[in-house]
């Protein structure tokens, strides 16, 4: 197994695919909009993806947050609220806000689960700022480190409670970034009294699952690399100050917040720390490129996957669709 999670190009499997994939035997796989198609085409495709693997228990990713960020959409399948209506809520009814946050949540990963889909890259647990980029704004679950806290256990323990993981993200905080880092590096000057408010939701869930990393520059702790290239952030604050010593993967590794070809890149996040390098346009060269450049996947980074995974291990819907989500819709009522 390579430390690798990897995209795909279509809807199906491509020959070329199936031999790459079983070749190179990545940790996992990460589905987007292009992947999508029906829920016969999905379930067929996340199948596929179990063969090639050889393991019914292998990562099969995806980013359905609700709001803008959902892969999987109408008509096929339904829309899902931003986590900013669920902050509104918390305003004037924290336990329903928690509540509908969980059945949301709940409901995202039945979904999920019938799809074939075991993990979410959710919750957000980036604490929103006012004059910030926009790139995490709506997405955010608040501007209150408790309030961020609270309302992302409950997206954990929703998921959870329907077989899916959760991926915390983007450790160690993405909400007071000026920039996009899909497009450029964002580079975060604020010193480290005023980042323990950033830390602060991740530190209250650092025995989350799965994490996932900023492509953003703290100049407090590194000012020369990102936090997914830094081993100091890594080390000292992510594992260290956060505590967080479960499976540590990189943001994408195509985002224009990094340079250098891409095997720099797989490499540079691993010899950082992360556990796992993401990788998601599902380009054949540039995944050829990343999985040249990885060693086989290391014992605790093993270990790690398999205990994340573990957390859904006999795990499936208890509650029906329908249900969760007018529990859900009847608390938003109170907003």
């Amino acid at each position: 197994m390579t430390p690798l999670i990897l995209g795909l190009a279509g809807t199906t499997l491509s020959a070329d695919e199936r031999a790459f994939f079983a070749d190179v035997d990545p940790a996992g796989y990460i589905l987007f909009k292009r992947n999508v198609e029906t829920a016969e085409q999905l379930r067929a495709l996340t199948d596929a993806l179990r063969d090639v693997a050889g393991r019914a228990d292998v990562p099969i990713l995806i980013d359905q947050e609700g709001g803008r960020v959902a892969r999987m959409q109408p008509p096929i399948w339904p829309a899902f609220p931003t986590a900013e209506l669920f902050d509104r809520l918390y305003d004037v009814a924290p336990a329903s806000a928690i509540e509908a946050t969980r059945a949301n949540a709940q409901a995202i990963a039945t979904m999920l689960f019938e799809a074939g889909v075991n993990v979410n890259c959710l919750p957000l647990l980036d604490v929103r700022q006012p004059d910030a980029h926009d790139i995490i704004g709506d997405r955010a679950l608040g501007a209150e480190p408790l309030r961020v806290a609270a309302l992302g256990r409950a997206v954990l323990e929703g998921m959870q409670a329907a077989g899916v993981v959760g991926v915390v993200k983007h450790i160690p905080g993405h909400g007071r970034a000026m920039a996009d880092s899909h497009v450029e590096l964002p580079v975060v000057t604020a010193n480290e009294a005023d980042l323990e408010k950033d830390l602060a939701p991740f530190i209250a869930l650092n025995g989350a699952p799965m994490g996932m990393t900023a492509h953003v520059v703290y100049t407090a702790w590194d000012a020369d690399e990102c936090a997914s290239l830094s081993p100091r952030v890594i080390g000292d604050i992510i594992r260290g100050r956060i505590g967080f010593d479960n499976l540590l993967m990189s943001d994408d590794l195509g985002m224009h917040a990094l340079s250098g070809d891409f095997g720099e890149r797989a490499a540079g996040v691993l010899r950082a720390g992360c556990d796992i390098a993401l990788h998601c346009s599902g380009d054949m060269t540039e995944m050829q490129a990343v999985a040249g450049a990885v060693g086989p996947i290391g014992g605790e980074a093993k270990a790690r996957l398999d205990r994340a995974m573990a957390t859904v291990a006999g795990r499936a819907p208890g509650i029906d669709f329908a249900e969760l989500v007018a529990k859900r819709d009847a608390l938003l009522g109170y907003a």
